[in-house]
């Protein structure tokens, strides 16, 4: 499941990602979200948020994420994600020379930190 983070800073679009996430919550929350901001915004930036209860993500979940992320390369100003999950923080070693902005990768316990770093 994803949902959106409310209370952060306006100029940045949280995802709180929990269980398993689906390609149907990428098609029904994340991507709409994501155009919707462009059409306000030419670059965003993003907290994603895979928290203590996130279980994975479905293929369709991962085809959808890779569409998003390569439809829209230019697009990005600034990504945090937040996960203890050691296989997400590989994950995201194994394609940092296909994202195309600032990222950092932050502890849940660093989360506010996260937040910040984001937003600046």
């Amino acid at each position: 499941m994803i949902e959106l983070i409310e209370n952060i800073p306006a100029n940045v679009l949280g995802f709180e990602a929990s269980e398993q996430v689906t390609a149907n919550d990428y098609e029904t929350v994340l991507i709409p979200a994501v155009e919707t901001r462009l059409k306000q915004h030419d670059k965003i930036r993003m907290l994603y948020h895979l928290g203590p209860t996130f279980s994975g993500f479905t293929s369709g979940a991962m085809w959808d994420d890779a569409k998003l992320g390569l439809g829209h390369r230019k697009s990005w100003q600034k990504i945090a994600i937040v996960t203890d999950l050691d296989w997400i923080k590989s994950a995201i070693g194994l394609f940092e020379f296909i994202i195309p902005c600032p990222f950092k990768v932050f502890a849940n316990s660093q989360y506010a930190n996260a937040i910040s770093w984001v937003a600046s």
